[in-house]
């Protein structure tokens, strides 16, 4: 990621995460619209709960671009834990698409085609990381 995209990305999670419960159960809705046999993942989740790790983890993970040894570190052990909780390959892009469309959603007219761009930069290196992560599982 460039440095504009790193910014574009920090600047605009900075404006979702006060309104994360909201953004995290919107994500989830439309993950499940995406692909309904998902939300078997879940069916044992506090749904507020994995709405708040999700944020966690984004926030995280947008803490760390300047790191990448950290971050893709951190990406492989989630990708591995993923595989432990049954995440297949297929579904990192649907969580991708619903990433992107949560976000377009919470920000308005502030993801406008840079930051959409930037974010989809950022969720192709973490898909592909947690990736990696999952078939050294």
């Amino acid at each position: 990621m460039s440095p504009e995209q790193i910014h574009l990305v920090r600047q605009s999670f900075a404006q979702v995460a006060p309104v994360a419960a909201k953004a995290g159960a919107l994500f989830y809705a439309k993950l499940f619209a995406r692909d309904p046999a998902i939300s078997g993942l879940f069916a044992s989740s506090d749904m507020n709960e994995q709405a708040r790790k999700l944020l966690d983890m984004i926030g995280s993970a947008v803490r760390m671009l300047g790191q990448p040894e950290q971050l893709d570190a951190a990406l492989r052990a989630l990708g591995k834990r993923h595989a432990g909780y049954g995440v297949e390959a297929a579904h990192y892009d649907t969580v991708g698409a619903a990433l992107l469309d949560t976000l377009a959603e919470a920000l308005g007219g502030a993801f406008n085609p840079a930051t959409r761009e930037a974010w989809g930069a950022l969720y192709a290196h973490v898909g592909t990381t947690m990736r990696a992560g999952a078939a050294g599982a």
